[in-house]
């Protein structure tokens, strides 16, 4: 049975910091018990946040990186080098600063192999069916709508069975986007929810009230583990704190 643990903290920076200490102290663990380890990251300002604080932590230059599978659970679908890329940013906030192998860091596709959004998904999906990972930690952020990945609010649900799927109509900008499904999401072992800020509290509670209809962030768990790194101002709705 999949547990649920929430920490809470006063501020962004104590979650990045917490969860950063969480997160290399895990993948140590998991780099004793198996050959390779398969990560997803996340984007956002809390999640690069949490990025830049594991790059800033002496145990997690001494991690065997080279064994280390990088993903990403959404991305945008823009030019390589843009900012707006969840992998832009974290390359410089942590994957520039270890010695992570470049053939294990598994971008989504850009817009500059000239394929159109359609083309993009397939080659993704069918890079994933190769490679055919077994995620262990997935950090996962979320919107003040609640939504995770590129998984929004009021969409419809993704093709059964699929693992990636595209958006072409994001209510964020930019409209197009590929992402990882509910299904994949829901296979990975453990999720690191990072979660910070005011605008985040009503969606935090909705979340948690299992009256409530589900948002995209309450449809996701980890296969053995739910982890939450939460501020007060986005919890105070639920725990007042």
């Amino acid at each position: 049975m999949t547990s649920l643990v929430v920490n809470r903290f006063n501020d962004a920076e104590g979650v990045a910091e917490a969860a950063a200490e969480y997160f290399v102290t895990r993948l140590a663990e998991l780099l004793e018990q198996k050959p390779q380890v398969h990560v997803m990251l996340t984007g956002g300002t809390i999640g690069i946040a949490t990025l830049s604080a594991i790059s800033r932590r002496e145990d997690a230059h001494l991690l065997e990186w080279s064994r280390v599978h990088i993903w990403w659970g959404d991305e945008r679908f823009v030019a390589a080098d843009s900012d707006q890329r969840n992998a832009v940013q974290a390359r410089g906030a942590l994957l520039s600063k270890i010695a992570v192998v470049e053939s294990n860091i598994h971008e989504f596709p850009s817009t500059d192999a000239g394929l159109s959004l359609s083309e993009a998904e397939h080659l993704f999906s069918a890079e994933v069916l190769v490679e055919s990972p077994e995620f262990d930690l997935a950090f996962v952020g979320m919107g003040p709508d609640g939504h995770v990945c590129s998984l929004f609010p009021g969409k419809s649900a993704p093709a059964e069975g699929a693992l990636v799927m595209a958006e072409d109509d994001s209510p964020k900008p930019p409209q197009q986007r590929l992402s990882f499904t509910y299904a994949a999401m829901n296979s990975v072992a453990e999720l690191i929810f990072v979660v910070a800020g005011a605008d985040k509290a009503s969606a935090v509670k909705q979340v948690f009230d299992q009256t409530a209809e589900k948002l995209p962030a309450a449809k996701i768990r980890g296969k053995a583990k739910t982890t939450w790194f939460i501020d007060q101002t986005a919890a105070t709705e639920n725990w007042g704190c």
